[in-house]
């Protein structure tokens, strides 16, 4: 069948998303407190995040640059401990007054604000005295911390989405964006973890339907996973990490209730989530007006290599294997643009709501000359090829999608801290370890991409 090249509906959004803590800068500016990424050191292969690019003193700089793209949406952040320093105790108004004043900025450019309230850095007081998201007392003040932000920026801002992959609480990385400083790790802490995330899910996204017009949705890192081999245990291995990881997550956002598979492992290995009835009852009321997920590769499990005693929530971390059928980035993440039309029809299929990709991208080594344009044409090849695929699940299979939010177009720091990772259209003159003069520098594929925008996705060539 030939390639659908068919214009993408008139009100789609085109844009950017980024996280606060790989963006902002600012750290001890503005009356912001510590969060646990401000502590970090540098290492050799990473900075620390105190700078970034400087998003709090340049944003009208980048807003530029994305209002050139032809670009209508932008899906940021609020640092939590900007707004709330301590993270339970007052809200610091100068904090408040620096997003009102970057949403402005947004929608005088014509930009479409879209908030994420919570992408791993939690207030250093809220880690260090309550263990963060393994605590109530966590979830409750994100849902405080959650809910005053709808109140104040719900009037400008249609689209929210509470977790940044909140999936990403179901497997071993919890322990790392949680907040989490001390403990054993054990199962029933990540199940607990996992829960406490999820209600504070549920408490927001039910006040913003009773209270406003807003939209929120759901958000995962969709762990689209192969069987490595047509082995039965290959395959059910696959099909279980799909259920756990994903569908769990998703059953929950669009029915209000958890996976019956996953509650009948919970129940027969002796789990303790700290589930309550009264929780599971709120989480029944629960609704998303769409499914939004981040895409960037795809994974293959080889049950070999995976214990039968390994829990279902770390298989990947045992099995997964490099798939011999698809090339891989220099960071070893594999390029698999039908993957990313398939979860599109995974997601919508199943569920019947809007699909909105807000994070695809691919992170490359890029150094500038200070003279000529970086030639990046793996960058083009990489969103052409994605595109096409989001275009074929649209016209192809019926799927109904959003927008198209590609992660870190001015580059940012990667989620590793390594500014050697990039994934901007516009480079940012910084490394590691010499911030240099921060200037931002458009590559090849900022003008192949407003090309693209201004087409509204006709031609991606």
């Amino acid at each position: 069948m030939d390639k659908v090249s068919k214009r993408l509906p008139e009100a789609f959004l085109w844009g950017n998303s980024v996280s606060s803590m790989q963006t902002e800068g600012g750290w001890n500016e503005g009356g912001k407190g510590l969060s646990v990424y401000d502590i970090r050191e540098a290492t050799e292969f990473s900075s620390d995040w105190k700078v970034a690019n400087d998003n709090y003193n340049n944003y009208d700089i980048d807003f530029d640059h994305l209002k050139k793209l032809g670009m209508n949406c932008y899906r940021f952040q609020i640092s939590w401990s900007r707004v709330n320093p301590d993270g339970d105790g007052a809200f610091n108004e100068e904090g408040i007054e620096y997003y009102s004043k970057l949403i402005d900025a947004l929608i005088d450019r014509g930009i479409e604000p879209m908030i994420c309230l919570y992408h791993f850095d939690m207030p250093l007081n809220l880690a260090r005295k309550y263990n963060g998201f393994l605590s109530m007392h966590v979830m409750k003040a994100f849902v405080d911390f959650g809910i005053e932000m709808v109140k104040r920026f719900g009037d400008r801002v249609k689209y929210w989405i509470t977790f940044n992959e909140q999936n990403l609480f179901h497997v071993p990385e919890a322990f790392r964006i949680s907040g989490y400083l001390k403990g054993e790790q054990t199962l029933d802490e990540l199940y607990q973890i996992s829960h406490n995330v999820m209600m504070g899910h549920v408490k927001v996204a039910n006040y913003i339907h009773e209270n406003t017009e807003c939209k929120i949705g759901g958000m995962l890192a969709y762990s689209e996973s192969y069987p490595a081999t047509c082995a039965p245990r290959d395959i059910l291995l696959a099909r279980k990490w799909d259920e756990f990881i994903n569908y769990n997550l998703l059953d929950a956002f669009v029915h209000g209730r958890y996976s019956n598979e996953v509650l009948t492992y919970v129940k027969n290995h002796q789990i303790d989530m700290k589930a309550t009835e009264e929780e599971l009852k709120e989480l029944a009321n629960l609704k998303s007006d769409f499914l939004s997920f981040s895409y960037y590769a795809s994974s293959t499990i080889n049950s070999n290599l995976v214990s039968e005693e390994t829990p279902i929530n770390y298989i990947m971390k045992e099995g997964k294997q490099k798939n011999p059928y698809l090339e891989s980035t220099e960071w070893d993440w594999q390029i698999d643009p039908l993957g990313f039309r398939d979860v599109f029809n995974k997601l919508y299929q199943r569920y019947q709501l809007p699909i909105f990709p807000i994070e695809n991208g691919i992170g490359v080594k890029e150094e500038w000359d200070g003279e000529n344009e970086i030639n990046d044409q793996y960058r083009i090849d990489y969103h052409r090829a994605h595109l096409q695929a989001m275009k074929d699940a649209m016209f192809e299979d019926g799927v109904e999608v959003i927008g198209y939010l590609g992660w870190g177009l001015i580059d940012i720091l990667s989620s590793q801290g390594d500014m050697r990772k990039r994934y901007g259209v516009v480079y940012v003159n910084r490394d590691n370890h010499d911030l240099k003069d921060m200037k931002r520098v458009p590559k090849k594929s900022y003008w192949w991409l407003k090309k693209v925008i201004e087409t509204n996705g006709e031609d991606i060539e």
